[in-house]
């Protein structure tokens, strides 16, 4: 047992490192990172795009000082766990240290080192995902109701965390009915986890009610400008590329559900996979919606590929089964991470663009990911910013507006300026703009795209209007994004503002 615990221990360790050493220090943090600490300043049960989980999570980071160290070490760690979830799986399955070593090593040499790379909702999100099916496997293996206990408060926890795992529940139920496991609905402890987890999901619930569903106008403008480009081909070509090296472990536990004996109990898993895959491919999902069902096979694959290989003649064969994860995660380590500059990228495009890595949500291929692309130039925005602020004396009265909430992020965190609070009227943001301080000065963040350089809407409004820099780095999302510093208004800005923001919501 304890060189099980140190091997296991290694893995993680390993995990970690190539957590941190996988991302060049060129980059910064991304633009969905942001919003998502900016949370901690403004605890809810819930948010305009996500559920309250990560609010939590931004509130620890917060008090452990908000650095970049902490930022990245959460979704570490939640792959970690994950991993940690993955090998106790295989332990439940009765596999031996070759299965252990395929499933730990299939799920670190795997798109889920760049899952794990960004702070957002994406990585315990899988986590959950991960859990709430050994929950389920424990409970089909011992019957004891304690585990349906558990799946109740798993799906609660990804609830919290994000709306994604309601597709695991509806793909499940149907694989539940079509298998032996229908008896569970006999099972009174079934009902009672179900109202377990409605009771520690209804706070979330009740804000949603409270603020108008917000979740469902966040998914309509998720489908009108980013899921329009999605198309149905990609889906699943993305879902070989996530665990490429590792492929035929999954494929094996499907094989192994169907002729293997001991697995047939299972088959609720690969029903279930179906269902999930086929719901997501009808709704031209993004990709990595269906992450999260892949860790759990990994498992089931590594057990059953273990009893394949267990005879003599062909034991020689598993240090090879063994380094063909590894080995496969090499190309993907050359354009799947950003290890590279953007300057390398932009010289060797090739493989990116063959992978489609350079198209982004616009549909229009460009010269880094889109992902990538996220992680420039808000050092810069920040810093201009804060000279802006440096020529007004009247800093008490001087809000800083941004067109999004990645540019109102950025510089809420780069910026040198204590509470700066940056706002804007867009995601959350539009929901912390506080009015009840007269506002005289505006400094103005406006996307290159806006068709107003010398911002004659404003002028009438303030005794001076000037553009006093924009982002000028080439890679980043935001080049050209343009700063505009607005002094000593002539009207009730905060009246207009006011109006802005009622308009807004009501139109959406």
């Amino acid at each position: 047992m304890k060189t099980k615990h140190v091997v296991l221990s290694g893995l993680i360790l390993l995990k970690f490192i190539l957590q941190y050493t996988l991302i060049d220090p060129v980059y910064e943090l991304h633009r969905d990172e942001f919003l998502h600490l900016d949370q901690a300043q403004h605890l809810a049960w819930g948010y305009t795009s996500v559920p309250p989980f990560t609010s939590w999570i931004s509130w620890i980071i917060l008090q452990l000082g908000n650095g970049v160290f902490w930022v990245k070490f959460f979704p570490a760690l939640f792959g970690a766990i994950t991993l940690l979830v993955v090998w106790k799986t295989i332990e439940e399955l009765k596999g031996g240290w070759f299965a252990l070593l395929l499933g730990a090593i299939s799920v670190i040499f795997s798109a889920l080192i760049r899952i794990n790379m960004l702070y957002q909702p994406n990585s315990p999100d899988i986590l959950a995902w991960t859990l709430l099916f050994f929950t389920i496997l424990k409970f089909i293996n011992s019957q004891n109701s304690k585990w349906l206990w558990y799946a109740g408060i798993t799906f609660a926890f990804g609830f919290l965390n994000k709306y994604n795992i309601v597709f695991l529940l509806i793909g499940l139920l149907p694989a539940i009915l079509i298998t032996e496991h229908r008896t569970i609905f006999r099972n009174k402890h079934f009902y009672y986890a179900i109202i377990l987890a409605a009771l520690l999901i209804m706070p979330n619930l009740i804000w949603q009610y409270m603020n108008g569903f917000p979740v469902f106008k966040h998914l309509d403008e998720l489908a009108r400008t980013q899921l329009v480009n999605v198309n149905r081909f990609d889906f699943v070509k993305e879902q070989l590329l996530f665990f490429m090296g590792s492929l035929f472990v999954i494929l094996a536990a499907f094989v192994a559900f169907f002729i293997y004996k001991p697995f047939r109990k299972y088959r609720i898993f690969g029903w279930s996979f179906l269902f999930i895959i086929s719901l997501f491919v009808y709704l031209k999902a993004k990709g990595y919606y269906a992450i999260g069902l892949y860790p759990i096979f990994l498992a089931f694959g590594a057990v059953y590929l273990e009893q394949l290989l267990s005879g003599k003649r062909i034991k020689y064969v598993r240090p090879v089964i063994l380094a063909l994860p590894i080995l496969m995660f090499f190309p993907l380590l050359q354009i799947a991470f950003p290890n590279r500059t953007p300057q390398e990228i932009r010289q060797h495009p090739e493989k990116y663009k063959d992978f489609g890595l350079l198209r982004w949500e616009d549909g229009k291929d460009h010269d880094l990911p889109q992902d990538f692309a996220d992680m420039q130039g808000w050092k810069e925005l920040a810093q201009k910013v804060d000279l802006a602020m440096a020529s007004i004396p009247d800093k008490e009265h001087t809000l800083v507006l941004c067109d999004n909430y990645g540019q109102a992020g950025a510089i809420n965190y780069y910026s040198a300026i204590k509470n700066i609070s940056a706002v804007s009227m867009n995601a959350d943001y539009i929901n912390w703009l506080r009015l009840d301080q007269e506002i005289r000065n505006v400094i103005l963040v406006q996307e290159a795209s806006d068709d107003d350089p010398e911002r004659n809407k404003e002028k009438p409004m303030f005794e001076t209007v000037e553009r006093v820099g924009e982002i000028t780095n080439e890679f980043a999302r935001e080049k050209g994004t343009a700063i505009y510093v607005l002094k000593n208004a002539k009207t009730d800005i905060n009246e207009i503002l006011r109006k802005e923001i009622a308009e807004r919501k009501s139109r959406k």
